[in-house]
């Protein structure tokens, strides 16, 4: 049985009136509630233009509907989100990204947590793109971040189908799903950057996924390296964490301040990851009763039988423990816990 390829996106007819416009697609669930840049013919190639993939290419799959994300329909969402022509290539590598198996894209996409997929760039594209890795970075006022993230969401709902109250389970979801996206402060980061962690060249531009479940303000003005990741340690550790009962990959966003004195003291960042990863063990007798069940459950094939004396490791390894140096002047970090079952995946940004 032959299967029939697919064809370049339908032309719809809409109104000229923007607030029509508006009501146009929010009616049809197009939207994420605010409004969009119309996406026509002209625009959309515009953005073509800057790839020499087909526009019927298909990248991948997106869960939990596995609709195909062409560039041509990742270029249509992007327009909408309000991106410039030149992102498309870092949003092919973010689709690619999200859609690898062990990101567990159809989990987070259908759960009841309010997880949103949180885009991390690295390399020379975050300059070239403006890509804010400084002061605000988690916050308004950057093009790049603001958009970038939108249209990740956006390809989630409109190729993906995660529709909200549908496909989209999230009990309250949370700000960081309209967008949630910023670079790493690699000028001001005393130690290598992620993604040269993760295997690939300083000169390379990529992009990292995360399943991340929120943002903690850490406000401290430690300046010795014990105190410091005492307080963070202790930050990390709740019980009603998804990283605890399913052994996550949690992630802290070390501002330059807080970095410098860790690296002043001495440590390198798998330093830092070690102590915190061994700081953060909580006592499984601080979960209620059906989370430590669940946690027996889980845990079982990985460790000694969970009791309630047993002290939980927020991750599988202390490489599990996410770092990354972003941020301004300031004497606050954020810890992000994780959705828990996902790992987050890395990307490089091809140009072709």
């Amino acid at each position: 049985m032959s299967v029939a390829p697919l064809t370049r996106a339908e032309l719809v007819e809409a109104p000229d009136d923007l607030d029509e416009l508006f009501e146009f697609f929010h009616a049809r669930r197009w939207s994420d509630g605010l409004p969009i840049v119309p996406p026509t013919r002209e625009r959309v190639e515009r953005m073509l233009a800057c790839t020499t993939r087909k526009p019927d290419a298909v990248i991948a799959n997106v869960a939990p509907g596995y609709g195909a994300a062409t560039v041509e329909r990742i270029a249509i969402n992007a327009v909408m989100a309000g991106c410039r022509a030149d992102y498309l290539p870092l949003l092919i590598a973010a689709v690619q990204a999200m859609s690898a198996p062990e990101f567990n894209l159809q989990g987070i996409q259908a759960t009841t947590n309010p997880v949103a997929v949180w885009l991390i760039i690295n390399g020379p594209i975050a300059e070239q793109l403006g890509v804010n890795a400084g002061p605000n970075c988690l916050g308004q006022g950057t093009v790049a971040n603001a958009t970038l993230g939108r249209a990740l969401r956006l390809i989630m709902q409109n190729i993906g189908g995660a529709l909200p109250g549908d496909m989209d389970r999230a009990t309250h979801g949370q700000p960081g799903k309209f967008s949630f996206c910023c670079a790493e402060n690699e000028a001001q980061s005393p130690w290598e950057p992620l993604h040269v962690d993760r295997g690939f060249r300083r000169e390379q531009s990529t992009v990292t996924v995360v399943g991340a479940a929120g943002t903690h303000n850490m406000n401290t003005h430690a300046k010795d390296i014990d105190d410091l990741l005492r307080v963070i340690a202790d930050t990390m550790a709740f019980p009603t964490s998804n990283d605890y009962w399913i052994g996550g990959e949690p992630w802290i966003i070390l501002s330059p301040e807080h970095a410098e004195v860790l690296h002043a003291g001495g440590l390198s960042k798998a330093e830092v990851q070690r102590r915190l990863w061994e700081q953060s063990k909580m006592s499984a007798r601080r979960m209620a009763v059906r989370e430590l069940e669940r946690t027996q459950a889980v845990r079982a094939s990985k460790q000694a039988p969970v009791t309630v004396d047993t002290l939980l490791e927020i991750a599988d390894t202390p490489e599990g423990v996410g770092i990354l140096v972003a941020g301004g002047p300031g004497t606050h970090s954020v810890y992000v816990p994780s959705f828990g079952d996902a790992r987050a995946v890395t990307r490089e940004m091809i140009l072709a």
